[in-house]
Order: structure tokens, then sequence, then C-alpha cells
């Protein structure tokens, strides 16, 4: 695992406006963990990242999932914003339900990083009971605030989390 206090992640210190994809198939949410994130060291999260300048939030959601996943994804129904503050990090995230049209799952790389400073370790679904049982530290905050947390598709509006 990378030591936290030798990372310096290039996303601190800026607002970021990100894309994240709800993809759910079989009842199961596909997850990355992404390492130096969060108080436990890991997060897992939906895929995605950052929107580029002229690129459109579908387009940079379709490359994340590539890059991240190995899956050729369609976006589908725009859901909720997510804000979320702490005293690194500012992320403006836009999630969206997505549905597979190809690829086999296979985790991924974050091109804007090197290989020695990778955050990318695990790309996995979860069911519902595999949800309930991770803590909400390793937890992507949006997930905690659907309630249940199979029910984050449902979730519409403005979710800000200041930490």
């Amino acid at each position: 695992m990378l030591d936290q206090n030798q990372f310096k992640n290039p996303f601190e210190g800026k607002v970021r406006v990100r894309v994240c994809g709800i993809l759910e198939e079989d009842g199961k949410f596909l997850l990355l963990k992404h390492l130096s994130i969060g108080p436990a060291g890991y997060l897992w999260s939906p895929p995605g990242g950052g929107v580029e300048f002229g690129e459109s939030v579908h387009e940079t959601l379709k490359k994340e999932f590539m890059e991240e996943t190995n899956l050729k994804i369609d976006v589908k129904e725009y859901l909720f914003t997510n804000e979320y503050i702490d005293n690194k990090h500012h992320a403006i995230e836009l999630f969206f339900n997505v549905s597979r049209i190809s690829g086999t799952l296979k985790l991924g790389e974050d091109p804007e990083l090197n290989k020695k400073s990778q955050i990318l370790a695990e790309a996995r679904f979860f069911s519902k009971e595999d949800l309930k049982k991770l803590s909400q530290e390793t937890i992507h905050n949006a997930f905690n605030t659907a309630g249940e947390r199979d029910k984050i598709a449902e979730l519409r509006g403005l979710v800000t989390f200041k930490h």
C-alpha cells in the first residue's frame, strides 16, 4: 500500500469536477479500490474521473471506464451531484447510471499518475450484503448518504459532504 505521508496527490488543493458511473449488474455494484484516500488509507468508489477542458461529461465517463475497468459503457440517466470538501480536496462529482456495452472487467490504471504512484488496487462487484459489510470510512460518502447503500441510484439533487 502507498504511504499517505509520502504520496503527493495531484488532485489536492484545487476544485475538481468529476464524473462517476453507477454500474449495477445482477444486483451488484462495480467499485474500485483507491489507495491513499480516506481515513482508512483506501476508499471503494465507483469508476470515474476528472473532466478535462473541452471534453463532455459523457465522453469523460466513457473514457474513464475504459481506462480503469476495460469496459465500454453507455451513459444513461443523470442521478445526482455530490460535493465533497475536506482540508485537502474539493470535488464536484456528477453521478450517472451506466450500462455495459462490452468488455471483460480488468483493473486498469490512471494515466494522470505515473506507474509508481498508481492508486487503483482492485475492481470488484459488490452485492447488497457486501456493501453493508464495508465500514463507513472505506466507501464513497454518497453510498452512506443513500441510507441503504444499494439505493444509491435513487439519490437525486445535491449531496454535500464536508469533512
